[in-house]
Formats: C-alpha cells, sequence, structure tokens
C-alpha cells in the first residue's frame, strides 16, 4: 500500500513514533480512520498538512485535528458503559441516526470504544482514551472472552448448540469456536449463553442463525475480565488504575501506565448531575424524621439540656451554698448521725472529763 512507503524518511523527525499511532494513543479515533483522516488533509504538523501516515512526531509539534490542538497522550484510562439498544457504535452516523457519543455523559473525555454493538444489541461496551489500548484488546490474538446472553425465538436443544463447537462456515464467513448453552425456556423463546473469543461483526446473530433461530434480544455481559454487572443502562464507571493494571499490565507501555492508587478517578462534574430533591428533614427513604430524631432524649444522658457539673463552685462564689447534684461522686455535709440514730462523737474529749 503507498501509504505504508518509508521512502523520503530524511524528512522525519528521529525517534518518536508515526502520526498515526500517535493520535491513535491519544484517543483521536482508530489508527485506521486516523489514516481516512489524513489522507483527506484534517491533520497538521506545525502548520503542515499531511498526506501521509508514516510521518514521526515526538510530542513537542503543534498538532492540530480539523483545525483542534491534540493534547499529549495522558495516562490510560478504562471505562464500563451500559450501551442500551437503538444506538449505534459510531461517531457519525450517515443515516442520521443516535449515537452512542450522543448519549455519553459530558464529563468523559474524548474516548474510543473498545469492539462494538450492533443497533439492537445491549449491555456491556468498554471505552477508553488510548487508542493502541483499545486495538490490542479488539485484537483476536488476545484470546479474551466475549460473553452474551440471547434470546432467540424457537426452543433450542443443546446437542443443536454444540455443533458450534468446531465452528462454522455461514454464507461465505468463517468463525471460530464458540461455546453455547441452554440456560432455560420461556414459552416459544429460548435464553442462550454464549462465549465467544474472535468478535466478528454479528457473530453471535449469525452463529444462531446458521442453526434456524431468529435472535430477538441480544445482551454482552462481559468482555475479559471486565463484566456488566448491575451498571444500570446508559450508566458509565471508571474502572479504577489498580484494577486496570492487574488485569492489562502487559498491554500497556511503560509512558501510559496510570498510578494505582496516588490519582482521584474523575467524577460527573455538578452541571451533569442530577439536581438533588430536597428532603426537608427526611431519611434516607424519603419518610419524615421524627421530632427526636438525630438527637437524644431531653430526659436520657447526653441530653443537650445544661447540667451545671461544679455545683460546689457557686457555693464559693457566692453567699448561698447550691444545693449538691445527685450524681456527683463529691461527698456532702455529714448529717451528725450515725446509721444506728446515735449521735457521732466529736473528736475533741468533752471538758473535765475523759473519752
Amino acid at each position: 500500500m503507498t501509504e505504508r512507503r518509508e521512502t523520503g524518511r530524511e524528512e522525519f523527525p528521529e525517534g518518536g513514533e508515526r502520526i498515526a499511532k500517535y493520535l491513535a494513543s491519544a484517543g483521536v479515533a482508530s489508527r485506521r480512520d486516523i489514516e481516512t483522516m489524513i489522507a483527506e488533509g484534517r491533520v497538521s504538523v506545525n502548520g503542515r498538512k499531511l498526506d501521509t501516515p508514516a510521518f514521526k512526531v515526538t510530542g513537542a509539534e503543534k498538532i492540530l485535528v480539523d483545525g483542534l490542538p491534540v493534547a499529549r497522550p495522558e495516562a490510560t484510562r478504562l471505562w464500563r458503559y451500559h450501551k442500551p439498544a437503538g444506538l449505534v457504535t459510531t461517531n457519525r452516523d450517515p443515516e442520521g441516526r443516535p449515537t452512542i457519543f450522543e448519549a455519553l455523559p459530558k464529563f468523559l473525555p474524548r474516548v474510543v470504544t473498545i469492539g462494538r454493538l450492533d443497533l439492537n444489541t445491549e449491555g456491556l461496551l468498554l471505552l477508553t482514551n488510548d487508542g493502541e489500548f483499545a486495538r490490542s484488546l479488539e485484537l483476536p490474538a488476545t484470546g479474551l472472552e466475549r460473553k452474551y446472553r440471547a434470546r432467540a425465538y424457537g426452543r433450542a436443544q443443546q446437542k443443536d448448540l454444540d455443533r458450534l463447537r468446531d465452528g462454522l462456515v455461514y454464507e461465505g464467513e468463517e468463525y471460530r469456536s464458540i461455546i453455547a448453552t441452554v440456560d432455560r425456556i420461556t414459552g416459544s423463546n429460548s435464553w442462550i449463553d454464549m462465549t465467544l473469543t474472535e468478535g466478528k461483526k454479528r457473530e453471535a446473530r449469525r452463529a444462531l442463525e446458521s442453526l434456524g433461530f431468529k435472535v430477538n434480544r441480544l445482551i454482552r455481559v462481559s468482555y475479559g475480565p471486565m463484566e456488566l454487572g448491575d451498571l444500570e443502562v446508559g450508566g458509565v464507571a471508571e474502572v479504577p488504575p489498580a484494577d486496570l493494571l492487574a488485569e492489562f499490565s502487559e498491554l500497556l507501555p511503560l509512558r501510559r501506565r496510570p498510578e494505582p492508587f496516588s490519582r482521584k478517578m474523575q467524577r460527573p462534574q455538578e452541571d451533569d448531575r442530577k439536581p438533588a430533591k430536597k428532603t426537608d428533614k427526611r431519611d434516607g427513604r424519603g419518610k419524615p424524621k421524627p421530632a427526636t430524631a438525630g438527637a437524644r432524649d431531653s430526659k436520657s444522658w447526653g441530653s443537650k439540656k445544661p447540667v451545671d457539673k461544679k455545683p460546689w463552685d457557686k457555693a464559693r462564689r457566692g453567699p448561698q451554698a447550691a444545693k449538691p447534684d445527685p450524681r456527683s461522686t463529691r461527698r456532702g455535709e455529714h448529717s451528725g448521725k450515725r446509721h444506728t440514730g446515735k449521735p457521732v462523737r466529736s473528736g475533741r474529749p468533752p471538758e473535765g472529763g475523759k473519752r
């Protein structure tokens, strides 16, 4: 291919990396899409429009895409997104259909998808700001399993699904081994669990169509070690950097590796959050709190009612002695009587006599 020629290498800076790979790492687009953008004259370096993806950059240049500057690649980040049905996994749809990028929260940076999901397919879709990382996870050589739950019209038999284990050829397209098991049958539909390792276009649907089933719902529940879990439809959750390193450290270059614990994960901005409802002294379930909620009863210990803990200080400050606090541990004045009722002798002997 002409765009891969190495002629004219003397005009490239020494070191660095190809512009297509650099922009893919910066999360602009996939390497293939960037090559198309370069051919269309949409990429310039230091004021010069490029006509080849073989041009090398170091990151110190002024790089523009569609007239907008491109920032240096940051640390790799990964998000889980629960894609709803009815959205196209593309930046621009020529038919004008809604895309996932129009539905994503505004607080997200520029991201690319890892793989794609069809218009009517829902479930887990991974997003990242690193195009090279996305390409690595998409390759079949990586061996990441994609798991789906399919609802198909017809009563499936396990012996029929086992035929997919040896791979298949359907309408001229060859597919690798697919593991499919019957989960349950409800009425005229069958729920089928499927595990794929290749990820070709419409692979899960076409595999079941080859057996005579028509898929009416398809959900991706996992992509490699990343799972959909209980993420709500349309929700986005960032994978913690420590988990990202634990699962994909061998696929991340040193310059793009995130710090596992020092960086705080990005949160939605205030403008992107839904306004909180005023609870007006209500608890977390929206029920009114009781009058004593949040404070102890005035009759119990720890009451906010002031208690004079040092009544003896008042006797020193004023002529009248304060009444002793019954809770105080200090001994009061002696009553002059024993517990038997007899008077207590004084410490001195009586006058004119002996004790």
